[in-house]
């Protein structure tokens, strides 16, 4: 058996769950963490009678500043070392950025952003002493294009490209690699927490369990970025090839409510 150990944020639902799901089928153990501490129970009953597994369970609001540093303190007291780090937790919000609440913005960048780079380097130290780690960024489609309307979301999920790629050349020479996840439109809750729901973004969806496997094999083939979907994997050149105010307007009206 696999005795490597992955810890997924927002394991609860959507390509959180399916990658957690992909993981426990490959033998790994698990510490899944989200705030709804039901869901999060319930996967793991599944997943350790399923798969013969230990999977852990962390109940934590990761959109809390100081979140990371709370999370590896009850990783430490648990004595769970951690091989594998799974950033999937985050949301969206579609919007016009003067329209909504300066909270929800900080609140976004605090999960999208600041907490995923804190885990991230609390998490490299164990991982350089014991020469090994892999870590899996999710990022989207939208890292690559400014969003009007999704325009904190889309920023933020291009820190989380650019910052990946810098990294998996920083640690090129040690047993560590970074993959960054670009997935578009996936079946997931995000949409109705993100309002999207009669845009254009919720036409063509792949599901979880798609993107979780095409995630996984970037993440064992050690590839520093992998766009999900068959329809997406043009965008980037598509991107570079035309007018940012043609990208402007394509990604509004993308956004736009129907």
């Amino acid at each position: 058996m696999n005795q490597r150990r992955v810890l997924l944020t927002g394991a609860s639902s959507g390509i959180g769950k399916a990658l957690s799901e992909r993981f426990a089928r490959e033998g790994y153990h698990l510490v899944l963490v989200a705030r709804r501490e039901s869901a999060l129970n319930a996967l793991a009953e599944t997943l350790r009678v399923a798969h013969q597994i230990q999977v852990d369970v962390v109940s934590q609001d990761l959109a809390e500043p100081g979140a990371a540093q709370k999370l590896v303190k009850t990783l430490a007291q648990k004595g769970l070392e951690i091989d594998v780090l799974v950033n999937n937790a985050g949301f969206g919000l579609n919007g016009g950025f003067a329209d909504l609440p300066l909270e929800q913005w900080n609140s976004m960048v605090q999960l999208n952003v600041t907490t995923l780079m804190e885990l991230t380097h609390l998490l490299l130290k164990g991982m350089r002493q014991r020469g090994f780690g892999r870590i899996l960024n999710v990022a989207s489609v939208v890292s690559f294009m400014p969003c009007p309307n999704f325009a904190i979301y889309a920023a933020s999920k291009a820190f989380v490209l650019s910052f990946s790629q810098a990294l998996h050349h920083e640690l090129r020479q040690e047993n560590i690699r970074v993959t960054a996840l670009c997935p578009g439109a996936t079946a997931t809750e995000f949409h109705e927490v993100a309002g999207n729901h009669g845009t254009l973004i919720t036409r063509w969806m792949d599901t979880p369990e798609q993107v979780a496997d095409e995630a996984y094999r970037a993440l064992m083939r050690e590839r520093s970025m992998v766009i999900s979907g068959w329809i997406n994997k043009p965008l980037p050149f598509f991107l570079r090839l035309s007018p940012r105010s043609w990208v402007l307007r394509i990604a509004e009206g993308m956004a736009r409510h129907a």
